[in-house]
């Protein structure tokens, strides 16, 4: 049987994207102020990054967070979308790389949270 609309009710996908939001928000305020401590830049040296890397990203994180949950032209909340798939393709391969499957396992996850999180995202009427 076809059924022509969608199952779910915009009240669901309402609930879905801001779930799915606030949650991946939440992970990239913590990781992104770990890296403004001290004791990041030992972890990226271990997977091959210089030292002051931490200290590009985590900031480039908290702006993202901003860009998500803040009143901004959809163009911005695009961009952070696609500097956090960037950000979690190049943590699985570099986990990967150095054999820490845990890691890299993890990234898979906030990958596909991420991706619920810009599917679900309310459109403008008409698109």
């Amino acid at each position: 049987m076809y059924i022509h609309q969608s199952s779910r009710t915009p009240l669901a996908k309402k609930i879905v994207y801001w779930a799915s939001t606030i949650l991946i928000s939440a992970m990239m305020v913590l990781s992104g102020l770990g890296m403004l401590m001290t004791h990041a830049k030992e972890g990226y040296s271990a997977l091959g990054y210089p030292s002051y890397f931490p200290f590009i990203l985590g900031p480039a994180k908290l702006l993202g967070v901003i860009a998500l949950l803040a009143p901004v032209p959809r163009v911005l909340k695009h961009w952070a979308y696609a500097g956090f798939t960037f950000t979690f393709i190049s943590a699985f391969i570099s986990h990967l790389a150095f054999k820490d499957a845990g890691h890299a396992f993890g990234s898979v996850l906030a990958l596909g949270l991420l991706f619920t999180s810009y599917l679900s995202m309310p459109r403008p009427k008409g698109v």
